[in-house]
């Protein structure tokens, strides 16, 4: 955090209900510059095809112009390019892919707002928050559950959160704390910034296109109001028992120590999300009564015994030393969804050098391993890592019509070109108290 952040960070926390008037004057050259080094200059281009190579030949004029321009009003933020990647079951999930400048913008402001944000928002907050990840959320989580006995959970699921942000909302939520004229007119014209696809330029009226820089902040201010402030400060006191709210970007699970609690907590909050224009999903969002000693009877009613939270179904297990505790184990959609992924790779690239297939599978298994490899799931890593296998195999098979590979042969290969085996990255055994039945 530079000086300049550090300033309003402690104004921010110094005066809650501060609303800050003028920030617009620290950016200056030296703030792009360091918005434009905090730029991914690998990433895809927008809709003028501008890349961060061809940006940096004339980088401290290009800086020095943008800069002139969002100080007089005169920056236009132009359209993002709509492009779509697999979120699983057949369902595609659309990104808006800004211009490589426009990030630059989009990252200054950040730069701006992140500071007082972050005073304000509650450590249940973990998406999108520096020294924040998924694994901070999934460790609370199971702290909550088994610290606090709190076996009704709530898994909550917003219907195409992203796309069905009320504009007016976020505004008068914005107005709360920011009221600077050059940040708060760039939030404008980002939200009122048009979407290629197809070559047609729409313009939408509620939503920030997910795979801008600024929309995850946005996406949680709006959050933090509608949902986290609202949990703790009129929700919690209203409680009988106690009771948790993790959440990750639009991803939230609650937890109850009191089964009537849960009940009228979702029934609230349906009303409150149809407030702010959010619906909860009908078929995604569910009470499961995750009560250990009630397993057997749940699984006989065909209840739901586990849930989904980040990529991890969890459920109740028994240690090594006879303790009944939470296990976790990758989601049958996210292995569905990796298995494909390599599947893909496979097939496209079976004609490349055996060193390049080699060092792309290992690279892309480590990848998996550093988010997946947590304790308790290492059957789940061996699995992938045993299907990619027989998928590669599969593929070096069609190269041509003489190149099949039997397993004999293949496991010899492996020997030369061995695929990177599981491990375990986090450990989140310590600390917790198991349950006692």
């Amino acid at each position: 955090m530079s000086t300049k952040q550090r300033r309003i960070a402690i104004l921010a926390r110094d005066n809650p209900a501060m609303v800050f008037t003028s920030l617009n004057h620290h950016m200056d050259y030296n703030w792009l510059l360091q918005a434009y080094q905090l730029t991914r200059k690998d990433g895809a281009t927008g809709v003028d095809g501008q890349t961060a190579e061809i940006y940096a030949v004339q980088l401290e004029s290009n800086l020095l112009n943008l800069l002139d321009r969002i100080k007089s009003g005169q920056y236009r933020a132009p359209a993002v390019r709509r492009t779509y990647i697999d979120k699983g079951k057949g369902q595609k999930r659309p990104l808006g892919i800004p211009t490589f400048e426009d990030k630059i913008v989009q990252r200054a402001v950040v730069m701006l707002l992140e500071p007082i944000y972050e005073q304000d928002f509650y450590n249940c907050s973990f998406g999108f928050r520096k020294q924040r990840s998924a694994h901070h959320a999934l460790e609370s989580l199971r702290n909550h559950i088994m610290r606090d006995r709190a076996y009704w959970v709530l898994d909550v699921d917003i219907q195409k959160y992203f796309d069905t942000i009320d504009h007016g909302q976020l505004r008068k939520f914005l107005a709360r704390r920011v009221v600077d004229g050059v940040v708060r007119k760039l939030i404008d014209k980002w939200l009122k910034a048009g979407i290629l696809e197809s070559g047609e330029v729409s313009y939408p009226v509620q939503g920030t296109p997910q795979g801008g820089v600024i929309s995850p902040l946005l996406a949680n201010i709006y959050l933090h109001y509608v949902l986290d402030d609202w949990f703790v400060q009129t929700v919690l006191p209203r409680m009988r028992g106690r009771c948790s709210l993790t959440r990750f970007a639009d991803d939230s699970v609650m937890v109850f120590e009191n089964h009537d609690d849960c009940r009228r907590f979702e029934e609230a909050l349906a009303k409150r999300f149809e407030r702010y224009g959010l619906n909860l999903h009908p078929e995604k969002t569910q009470c499961v009564d995750f009560r250990p000693n009630h397993r057997k009877e749940n699984k006989r009613c065909g209840n739901s015994v586990t849930f989904d939270f980040l990529g991890f179904t969890h459920f109740w297990g028994v240690s090594r030393k006879g303790n009944t505790v939470i296990f976790r184990k990758t989601a049958k959609g996210r292995i569905a969804r990796t298995l494909k992924a390599f599947n893909d790779y496979c097939r496209k690239h079976r004609h490349d050098s055996l060193i390049d297939q080699y060092a792309a599978l290992n690279r892309k298994l480590r990848g998996h391993y550093a988010y997946f490899g947590i304790t308790g799931n290492a059957k789940s890593l061996g699995t992938i890592q045993h299907k990619v296998k027989i998928i590669w195999r599969k593929w070096l098979s069609r190269c041509s019509q003489k190149s099949y590979i039997t397993w004999e042969k293949f496991n010899l290969f492996l020997k030369r070109f061995p695929l990177a085996p599981p491990r375990i990255h986090h450990q989140y055994y310590r600390g917790y108290q198991p349950v006692n039945q």
